[in-house]
């Protein structure tokens, strides 16, 4: 059993950004997640719906939990993220259903065993949570019980948050070490974004429609002598943040949530509340809105990481943690719609200040575009927790190497780069926000003339040749870098 513990492991990083419904310019929920990690690459998979015969069992390979399967899983859309010894909390998936899961860390949390570690010894779940979800949640809410059924029954050896979210609903799962986890829903007229820490205090017990928990949540703090109510018998008092939560605010998750809630609400937030759970709208949001704030290195702030446009903002791995940052390996949002085939998610790798989000409808997809799937899916997760580092080798036939290419160059000259890579890039956007309409009218075109079959694949053909664009795009880009700093005599 191969347990990885990579770099990045308490770094704390990923970002989370949650459109209420009613917030939202579309209608529906907006979801925008930023994954970092470290020595990665990423892939794209269909997993297909499967039967499954009576007393299946099934055991992933980061955790000793052995787990009944249940006699039909639904397909789903799946972004494996790929190193050396297998990750457990990093992939992005989308099911059949249009329900999406995302996650960030917030380590460290309480643990009744003192691990200071994820605690695969104690608790038997990992990388299964995510996995399950995705093959079970008919809705979002839905998706919030499954998650806390096994959690309470198996136990779970990290501490994170899991978002899951579909088109009418977003829920933030708290998780911290061991058999308890709490939710709570993000409401219809609020703005969300994830700081890495807990950030659910005040639970209503009373309310099962916003929030849920495990039952053993507040005696189980009690026992271990983490709590202890100020009127016995009486929880009104509990705060699960405070009491689950191991240490303080980190410093790069403290400049991530000022200045995401800058550019959400305009408000400035001291450390005193920057842990808050969500607030209500100022106005109505876009995913331009989200894209600013996964994009965001903390321009013409203070905290501007950049440096004035003139300063590499991923450089070091240090405390001083923008958004986008040297350890972002995807970049994910989701545009959810009434027609769960028409749920755009529009993804940028590695780093979305550099490389374009790319329109892909991932409920209709029937294939995934050429050159971003190089195993398939059987292989790949078999492989999950064995890869080879010749997988993640320099390799140009597979998308994901194109795109690193743009960002290698920036790094190595931001100021030159940055300005002519974000003008190429937005132009590309701004093509495919002009496309979408059309795009949309004729899947409704092919769905009256050859039903949802031949709908799917015409959504799944421009989906392909979108991809493939944006890998063309990079290609081209590298050139147009080249040589324009050739004729602008900068080149050494």
């Amino acid at each position: 059993m191969i347990y990885y513990n990579y770099a990045g492991l308490d770094r704390g990083n990923c970002s989370t950004v949650i459109i209420g419904k009613n917030a939202s310019v579309t209608g529906h929920v907006i979801l925008g997640h930023n994954e970092d990690d470290t020595e990665c690459m990423v892939q794209s998979h269909l997993v297909p719906r499967m039967q499954h015969k009576e007393g299946e069992m099934v055991v992933f390979e980061d955790g000793k939990a052995i787990i009944p399967q249940v006699p039909e899983t639904y397909a789903y859309y799946w972004s494996e993220v790929k190193c050396v010894g297998g990750i457990s909390f990093a992939d992005v998936f989308m099911n059949e259903n249009g329900v999406a899961l995302v996650s960030n860390a917030a380590r460290p949390t309480m643990d009744a065993t003192g691990s200071h570690k994820d605690n695969r010894e104690a608790y038997g779940l990992g990388y299964a949570l995510r996995t399950l979800v995705a093959q079970r949640a008919k809705t979002a809410r839905q998706g919030v019980e499954v998650a806390m059924e096994l959690v309470e029954k198996y136990g779970y050896c990290s501490s994170r948050v899991y978002h899951i979210v579909d088109k009418d609903e977003a829920w933030s799962v708290q998780v911290p070490k061991g058999f308890n986890c709490v939710a709570r829903r993000i409401q219809d007229d609020e703005v969300y974004y994830m700081p890495n820490h807990l950030t659910i205090h005040q639970i209503d017990f009373n309310d099962p429609d916003n929030f849920k928990y495990t039952k053993n949540i507040v005696t189980h703090a009690i026992e271990q002598g983490w709590y202890k109510p100020a009127v016995e018998g009486d929880y009104s008092d509990f705060d699960f943040a405070k009491v689950y939560q191991e240490d303080e605010l980190q410093e790069r998750n403290w400049l991530r949530g000022r200045n995401a809630w800058r550019l959400l609400t305009g408000v400035e937030l001291t450390r005193d509340n920057i842990r808050q759970f969500s607030q209500k709208a100022v106005r109505k949001y876009s995913k331009e809105d989200v894209k600013a704030v996964l994009r965001t290195h903390f321009e013409g702030t203070e905290d501007d990481r950049t440096a004035g446009g003139t300063a590499n903002p991923h450089k070091g791995y240090d405390t001083f943690c923008p958004v986008c940052n040297n350890a972002t390996v995807e970049s994910s949002i989701f545009e959810f719609n009434d027609d769960m085939y028409l749920t755009r998610m529009y993804r940028a790798m590695p780093r979305p200040c550099v490389n374009p989000y790319t329109p892909w409808y991932p409920v209709a997809l029937t294939r995934v575009p050429k050159g971003y799937e190089y195993l398939d899916v059987h292989s790949a997760k078999l492989a999950h927790f064995d890869v080879d580092k010749s997988e993640i080798k320099y390799d140009p036939s597979k998308a994901w190497f194109g795109f690193l290419t743009v960002q290698m160059i920036s790094d190595m000259n931001w100021k030159f780069a940055a300005p002519v890579i974000a003008a190429a890039r937005d132009e590309l956007e701004a093509g495919w926000d002009k496309e979408q309409a059309g795009v949309e009218a004729g899947y409704k075109t092919a769905l009256e003339c050859g039903g949802i079959e031949a709908a799917r694949e015409y959504l799944t053909g421009y989906t392909c040749a979108q991809a493939q664009k944006a890998w063309d795009w990079a290609l081209d880009t590298v050139d147009k870098l080249y040589y324009k700093r050739l004729r602008d005599d900068l080149y050494d």
